[in-house]
């Protein structure tokens, strides 16, 4: 059992765990995550993933939802408690044997640490005193105890560790807890459209009207921002705000975010009719972002004809049933004969993706986070040690350390050399 218990808290076995988690974290950005089952096997069917795998395998290995996943859960709680036992056998000894004052008695134990001086002098016990005096200036912890001393610094580097392992652990139990315990909802929302957000008794909690949406374009017509103006009211009270990429809102628990965006409606006039909204749909077998709609037949018998939209500047391409190109419409453009009809397109509706997350870990994430970047500040701080011994003509000291050794080893000999020129003012 102790040797299982040694072999889990291997830190090989946690860097091998953290390397699985992050491969799992790049598949998990390679393959979109959450979509319907039938997606994934109609995108893998005829070109598997790495030509490995096909849409079932994917299902079969919960690729789709990996961070939800039993395995990689699992993969979580094994890393968490490779952490504890590591911190338990490890890390806290560590901290413990640097919090106790060691007492050696004699040069021969100073002389088997790691660094390890002599110091001749006439008057041994006032060079330790001059020692002893220069180490508590520099804000050295000391102990003394007749012709001997012990001093250490910087043992707030070994408290380091355990907080960088008890931040990991706060941040996977919060990400666990995020994804088992948290909702998420994507809805497209056009202008002036409200989405009602219901608590647990069925009653509205938070309504969502989506006053404007705006898609920032560059000169050559391709998106560089969406933004969308947000009216929220909840228990009676209305609030305002405006959202882009990467810039979110938080309201009370939940996370609006900017994350993409639509084509939801046309507006248009067939001959004498009167303005006719009507509602866009994708088109992914077209392309990646194709919206339109099939116009039926004309009262002649004329076939019905498609209409192609790529963004809400235009053009609008009018299509046959055989696929040939007929004319293009511009948005508030001139009517244009189509079919022995005249057809005006007013406007095109864009519409605001929004996505909607509730996530309770994300306090015991940013907790975490914290707690890890506190712990790998103080990791950098080198816990040191020295014992000094007056015996026989001479000053004996003798150090460890646990970072940085080399500049530990030029620390000792240059005091050495200021306790030599004090004692021989004094």
């Amino acid at each position: 059992m102790g040797r299982f218990v040694a072999w889990l808290s291997d830190l090989r076995v946690a860097i091998v765990l953290l390397l699985l988690i992050a491969l799992s974290s790049a598949i998990g950005t390679a393959i979109p995550q959450g979509d319907a089952p039938r997606s994934y096997i109609e995108a893998y069917t005829d070109t598997p993933w790495l030509g490995l795998l096909h849409g079932e395998q994917v299902l079969q290995l919960q690729l789709d939802h990996i961070y939800s996943s039993v395995w990689f859960l699992a993969l979580l709680t094994w890393l968490g408690l490779t952490l504890i036992l590591c911190s338990w056998r490890r890390q806290w000894p560590a901290l413990q044997a640097a919090r106790t004052w060691i007492d050696y008695h004699t040069p021969r134990q100073l002389s088997k640490l790691t660094i390890a001086e002599s110091l001749s002098c006439a008057d041994p016990s006032s060079a330790l005193h001059s020692l002893s005096t220069t180490l508590s200036r520099r804000g050295w912890l000391m102990q003394s105890t007749g012709n001997r001393f012990a001093a250490r610094k910087g043992t707030a580097g070994r408290v380091g560790p355990l907080l960088v392992h008890t931040g990991l652990i706060l941040l996977m139990l919060g990400a666990t807890w995020g994804v088992l315990a948290g909702k998420r909802l994507e809805k497209f929302l056009a202008p002036g459209r409200t989405l009602n957000l219901l608590n647990r008794t069925g009653e509205v909690q938070v309504s969502i009207l989506l006053e404007a949406f705006q898609v920032d374009r560059d000169p050559t017509g391709r998106p560089e921002q969406f933004r969308s103006r947000l009216h929220l009211e909840e228990n009676g009270a209305a609030l305002e705000y405006e959202i882009s990429v990467n810039h979110p809102l938080r309201h009370r628990g939940i996370t609006i975010y900017q994350a993409d965006w639509s084509l939801a409606a046309i507006t248009l006039q067939i001959g004498r009719s009167p303005q006719l909204q009507l509602p866009l749909r994708n088109f992914p077998e077209l392309g990646n972002q194709i919206w339109g709609l099939i116009l039926p037949a004309w009262k002649d018998g004329d076939g019905p004809i498609f209409l192609s939209i790529e963004n809400e500047q235009g053009p609008i391409n009018i299509f046959d049933t055989d696929g040939t190109l007929l004319t293009l419409l511009w948005p508030g453009g001139p009517s244009v004969n189509v079919k022995g009809l005249p057809i005006r397109v007013s406007s095109i509706l864009p519409a605001s993706g929004l996505l909607l997350k509730r996530d309770p870990g994300v306090p015991l994430v940013y907790l975490g986070f914290a707690v890890m970047i506190v712990g790998g500040g103080l990791s950098l701080i080198a816990t040191r040690q020295i014992w000094a011994i007056a015996s026989d003509g001479q000053l004996h000291v003798g150090g460890l350390c646990n970072r940085n050794l080399a500049a530990f080893a030029n620390e000792i000999p240059n005091l050495l050399k200021e306790t030599a020129l004090a004692n021989q003012q004094g």
